[in-house]
C-alpha cells in the first residue's frame, strides 16, 4: 500500500526537478545577452571610427544605460 502512495510522489519529484533545471538554464541564457548590447557595440564602433564625438558617445551611452551623461571633463567612464 505504501509503495502505491510513494510512486506518484517520486514521479512528481522528478518532474519538479527537471522543470527547475529547465527554468534555471533559460534564465541564465536570457541574462547572458541583453537587448542593449548590440546598440552599445554599434555606438562604440562609431566612436572608434571617429563618426561621433566623445560628448555624443557619452550622451548616447547614458541614454542606453539609463543613467545621466558624464560631465565633459569626467574621464571616469
Amino acid at each position: 500500500m505504501t509503495a502505491i502512495l510513494l510512486f506518484p510522489m517520486g514521479i512528481a519529484f522528478w518532474i519538479l526537478l527537471i522543470a527547475l533545471i529547465v527554468l534555471l538554464v533559460r534564465g541564465m541564457r536570457s541574462t547572458a545577452r541583453t537587448p542593449e548590447e548590440p546598440a552599445v557595440r554599434l555606438l562604440e564602433d562609431r566612436y572608434a571610427r571617429g563618426e561621433i564625438t566623445r560628448e555624443e558617445f557619452l550622451e548616447r551611452r547614458a541614454l542606453l544605460d539609463g543613467t545621466s551623461p558624464a560631465a565633459p571633463g569626467d574621464a571616469s567612464r
